[in-house]
Order: C-alpha cells, then structure tokens, then sequence
C-alpha cells in the first residue's frame, strides 16, 4: 500500500517557501507556542495529519519548526516585512 501523499490533490493556498505569519492557535496551550502567535516563518513542506487534513510545517528564525493548520497562518507580503 502506497501511504505517499498526491499533492496534486491538495486544495493548500499556501505554497512551500512562503512567508507566513502565525495568526491564531487551534490547540497548542503551551507558553513558548502562545509566544510565537504574530511570529513570521517559512513554509517547509505539507504534512499530512488527522488522517484526511493537511498541516504546513513552518520554519521560524530562531530554527524551531512545527506544524500548523492553514486557517492559523495568513501570508505575509514582502512590503509588509519592510515598513
């Protein structure tokens, strides 16, 4: 049985190397993961979770990467990051 993902299934807006701000958690109570909402990271690949739904793994500056659902990510412009 092949368990490997068919990304050309895949409904994602968001794109691998996007940046992406964290705007909200879902359910991660941790303090560290409260204290990176409005953090900005970079998308490193899908992954794929709960069986039927897709995550996005960002990358974040300090190296921490972690997965996250796309409704709790918005993407960032590049005019954004320079005002």
């Amino acid at each position: 049985m092949n368990c490997e993902l068919d990304y050309s299934l895949v409904r994602v807006a968001m794109k691998i190397n996007q940046k992406v701000r964290l705007r909200r958690l879902s359910d991660r109570p941790s303090q560290d993961m409260r204290n990176r909402v409005g953090q900005v990271g970079l998308i490193q690949e899908f992954k794929m979770v709960d069986g039927s739904d897709v995550g996005l793994v960002v990358k974040f500056d300090d190296d921490f990467a972690t997965w996250f659902f796309e409704h709790e990510l918005e993407l960032v412009h590049e005019l954004e990051l320079a005002s």
